[in-house]
C-alpha cells in the first residue's frame, strides 16, 4: 500500500492522475495539495470527495512547513509533483510567477522531502517523481528525430526554461543528498478536465458558443498528442518499475499539425450535433445548429513570440524498460474527450465565464 502526495492535483493532469490512481489502487492513500490558482478546480475532484482514501489540502508548494507537516502526518512515501504554471502565453506576458512556482516551488518540495524522508528517516522507502514536459528540449525541424532522454536541453520560452531548471534541481537532489527521484517528460496531453484556454478544449467550447477559433500563424505547428489517462498510466509504470535517477519520455506517437486538429474537432463536433437533436437544443449557438459549419469560425491570428514549430517524443526507453504503450488511439481518445465536454458544460462553462469577466 502506497501513500501519495500529489501536488497540483486539482489541475488538469494531476486531477486525472488522482482519479486514475484511486481507480486502479483501492486502499492506497492519496492526498492532493493544490493552491487553487486559476487552473486549479475543486470540481475536478468532486467525485473523489466521498472516497475515504482521498484527502484534499489547499496550500502552496512553496510553503515548506506545510509540505513537511503533510509528509509526516500522512506518512507519505511517494510524492508526485505536477504543480506548475504551464501556459506558454502566460509565461510570455508574466514570467515571474513561472520562476516562483516551477523553480522555487519545486526546490521547496525537494527541501521538505529531504528533511522528512532523509534527515528524519520517516519512511523506509520513498520516491519523489517529477512531472516535466517535452518543451525543455526546444524545437524540432520537420525531419529531425523525436526527442529522446539524451536530447540536449534547449528551452525557448520562460515556461520551458523554468521547467528545465526544475528538472536539474530534481536530479541534483539525488546526486547530492540521496533523494530517490525519477522524472518523466511528456508530450501534449488532452482529455477531461482540461482548462478551456488550451487548444483542444478551447476549440470545442468555442464551437459550442459560436466564438472564433484562433489559429496562431499558419497553424502548421506540430505537436505529439497523448491522452491524459495514458500519461497517468506511464507515470504509474515509472513509479513502480522505473530506475531511481532515470528520466523517461512518455509520448503518444501521434503528431498532428494544429490546424489539422482544429479541422478534425470541427468535423467531429458538427457530426455529433447533427446526429443528436438533444445536443442541438443544449447548444443552440453552435454553427451547425444554424446551418453553418464550425470550420467557418476559424481565424488566423498573429503568431506567438518564440513559437516552437514542432515537438515529438521518442518513447522507446519507456516502452522497452517499463513495457509502456498508450492504450488509446487518437481516434478513441479524441472521441472520449469531445463526448466529455459535450456531457459536462457545468464543469467548463463557469471557467469560461470567469475568464471572460477577467478579460473585460
Amino acid at each position: 500500500m502506497k501513500k501519495l502526495l500529489v501536488t497540483g492535483g486539482a489541475g488538469f493532469i494531476g486531477a486525472n492522475f488522482a482519479h486514475y490512481w484511486l481507480r486502479e489502487y483501492g486502499g492506497d492513500k492519496l492526498v492532493v495539495l493544490d493552491a487553487l490558482t486559476y487552473a486549479g478546480n475543486l470540481a475536478s475532484l468532486q467525485e473523489l470527495e466521498s472516497n475515504p482514501d482521498f484527502c484534499f489540502v489547499q496550500g502552496d508548494i512553496k510553503d515548506q512547513a506545510l509540505v513537511e507537516k503533510i509528509l509526516r502526518e500522512q506518512d507519505i512515501d511517494t510524492l508526485v509533483h505536477f504543480a506548475a504554471e504551464s501556459h506558454v502565453d502566460r509565461s510570455i506576458s508574466g514570467p515571474d510567477v513561472f520562476i516562483e512556482t516551477n523553480v522555487i516551488g519545486t526546490h521547496s518540495l525537494l527541501k521538505a522531502a529531504r528533511q522528512v524522508w532523509i534527515d528524519e528517516g520517516s519512511v523506509s522507502e520513498h520516491r519523489f517523481h517529477h512531472v516535466s514536459t517535452d518543451e525543455v528540449y526546444g524545437a524540432l525541424g520537420p525531419n529531425d528525430p523525436a526527442f529522446s532522454e539524451t536530447t540536449q536541453y534547449a528551452p525557448n520560452s520562460p515556461y520551458s526554461a523554468s521547467k528545465a531548471a526544475s528538472d536539474h534541481l530534481v536530479r541534483s537532489y539525488l546526486h547530492t543528498f540521496g533523494l530517490q527521484v525519477t522524472t518523466s517528460n511528456c508530450s501534449n496531453n488532452y482529455g477531461p478536465y482540461h482548462f478551456p484556454e488550451k487548444l483542444i478544449p478551447l476549440i470545442i467550447t468555442n464551437i459550442l458558443n459560436n466564438q472564433p477559433l484562433p489559429i496562431y500563424g499558419d497553424g502548421q505547428q506540430i505537436r505529439d498528442w497523448l491522452y491524459v489517462d495514458d500519461h497517468a498510466r506511464g507515470i504509474d509504470k515509472v513509479i513502480r518499475k522505473g530506475v531511481i535517477g532515470e528520466t523517461y519520455n512518455i509520448g503518444g506517437i501521434n503528431e498532428w499539425a494544429n490546424i489539422d486538429i482544429v479541422n478534425l474537432l470541427c468535423r467531429e463536433v458538427d457530426s455529433r450535433l447533427q446526429a443528436q437533436p438533444d445536443l442541438c437544443q443544449q447548444f443552440p449557438l453552435a454553427p451547425v445548429v444554424n446551418g453553418r459549419k464550425s470550420a467557418d469560425l476559424i481565424q488566423y491570428v498573429e503568431d506567438r513570440r518564440g513559437h516552437d514549430r514542432r515537438y515529438a517524443i521518442n518513447p522507446d526507453k519507456a516502452n522497452a524498460e517499463l513495457d509502456y504503450q498508450p492504450a488509446e488511439t487518437f481516434e478513441s481518445g479524441i472521441a472520449k474527450t469531445i463526448d466529455w465536454y459535450l456531457e459536462n458544460p457545468a464543469w467548463w462553462e463557469p471557467l469560461r465565464q470567469a475568464a471572460q469577466l477577467k478579460a473585460a
